[in-house]
């Protein structure tokens, strides 16, 4: 047997594997995702016009006047731009904390009960989960038309499903430990466990989980502004902005480009940061 020595005060180099090395979550995207929340959150305060006046011609090439030329109707796409997430944005991290909230109250619950019960609260779960999330959406904001509170229940009915079953999947298995089981056995109750050992261990999935939800309802929600839902009249969203310049997009490019690239960057950042997230966390658990 061959001994390695070491100089005093150096630990030896741990041998390498063949499995690839975890790269942090890149400085690129979290700049690129708290860029975009900014710009949804605080844009319009800086829309340069009125986002739902008609100040020119429909389809104006862009100008020194309008940055981004004019829409269908004539109004200034950057105003709208700068005025059209903050919806989109807010209805998607409301949508996303009401289904977290649901998924660990069932989620939890169901691990703490009886197994038959828990299996119970899964199948009444499972009963929404089998609805399609754009069928949910289409029918409470249908029939609540305008209504923001309809649209974020929509979405939170839609994701809550899937966040209930990780969640339950999580509390199960810090449940099935060694510390629980020896907690449970000096005599605490099952509140302190929950309080004290479930709640801070699923903290880590439950993030994660809600980190996944919000881009399903990132997609939801612009979905719905598309397809005319949600907030009605000349309220600027980006959704509907791509839907209804669509016809002039031979004429003017970017009263359709602008937004829709937007949708695009704010789905592809929320998700790669979800996917690092998630890799941080199972290494975490490993």
């Amino acid at each position: 047997m061959t001994t390695v020595l070491t100089p005093p005060g150096r630990r030896p180099r741990a041998a390498r594997t063949g499995r690839p090395r975890h790269r942090r979550p890149p400085l690129l995207t979290g700049v690129g995702t708290l860029l975009i929340l900014l710009l949804a959150l605080l844009g319009p305060l800086a829309a340069p016009h009125s986002p739902t006046a008609q100040l020119a011609a429909p389809f104006q090439q862009p100008d020194g006047q309008f940055v981004l030329g004019t829409d269908v109707l004539g109004r200034d796409v950057a105003s709208r731009v700068l005025s059209g997430g903050r919806t989109i944005v807010l209805t998607a991290l409301a949508g996303t904390a009401a289904a977290g909230s649901v998924g660990m109250t069932v989620g939890v619950l169901a691990a703490v009960v009886s197994r038959r019960l828990g299996d119970l609260l899964l199948r009444c779960v499972d009963a929404l989960a089998v609805l399609p999330a754009l069928l949910v959406v289409l029918v409470l904001a249908a029939g609540f038309p305008g209504s923001d509170t309809a649209l974020v229940a929509a979405v939170a009915l839609a994701t809550a499903p899937f966040s209930t079953r990780v969640l339950r999947a999580a509390a199960d298995t810090v449940l099935s430990s060694g510390y629980v089981e020896a907690a449970l056995a000096r005599g605490d109750t099952r509140r302190a466990v929950l309080r004290h050992d479930v709640l801070p261990n699923i903290a880590g999935p439950a993030l994660m989980d809600s980190a996944l939800r919000l881009v399903a309802s990132l997609h939801l929600t612009a979905t719905a502004g598309f397809l005319g839902l949600g907030p009605g009249g000349a309220a600027p969203d980006w959704g509907r902005m791509v839907s209804e310049n669509v016809p002039g997009l031979t004429l003017a490019a970017t009263p359709f480009l602008a937004p829709a690239l937007l949708l695009v960057l704010s789905s592809v950042c929320v998700g790669l940061l979800a996917e690092r997230l998630a890799d941080t966390v199972g290494r975490g658990a490993a």
